[in-house]
């Protein structure tokens, strides 16, 4: 049975640099074996089926298959479609979060990522807070994000 996966895919079509056409983003996903290819916006994150269900090799197979085809890197974090309910569903931010365009979910790429973000927890963040999940923090800017020293200071995830 095939597993729904999410790539989500660092500095795609940001700017000027790593510019990738969302048709060809697709057409290197489906090659590489995948199904149902969807992908939101210009924003170079992708929804797809993956037959052989091995969402640990999707990430690597995807970051070589851009280097290769765009002449880029790209780090592709991947999660699974329970994992990203999951992180909708458990969000501890949603009654703090008066404006949903001030919350942000950082997806963190590694367990070492996550355990360099735990102390940060512990700090006064006022007026925005911070809270972590078991792989993303969740980020509420109260002012806006350009305002908020939280997105810096967690350097969104990397």
């Amino acid at each position: 049975m095939a597993t729904t996966l999410i790539a989500l895919m660092r500095g795609i079509n940001v700017g000027r640099a790593k510019r990738v056409a969302m048709a060809d983003l697709r057409a290197l996903i489906e090659g590489l074996g995948y199904s149902d290819v969807c992908t939101l916006l210009n924003s170079g994150n992708i929804v797809f089926k993956d037959p052989d269900s091995a969402p640990d090799e999707a990430g690597a197979r995807i970051e070589e298959s851009i280097e290769k085809r765009f002449g880029f890197s790209s780090r592709v974090t991947i999660l699974t479609g329970s994992e990203m309910a999951a992180i909708v569903r458990d969000n501890p931010l949603l009654d703090v979060a008066e404006n949903q365009s001030r919350l942000i979910v950082a997806v963190l790429a590694t367990p070492e990522v996550r355990a360099r973000i735990v102390p940060l927890t512990e700090q006064d963040w006022d007026p925005d807070v911070l809270a972590l999940g078991s792989r993303v923090a969740y980020l509420w800017c109260r002012n806006g994000v350009l305002a908020s020293r939280l997105p810096e200071a967690l350097e969104c995830g990397r």
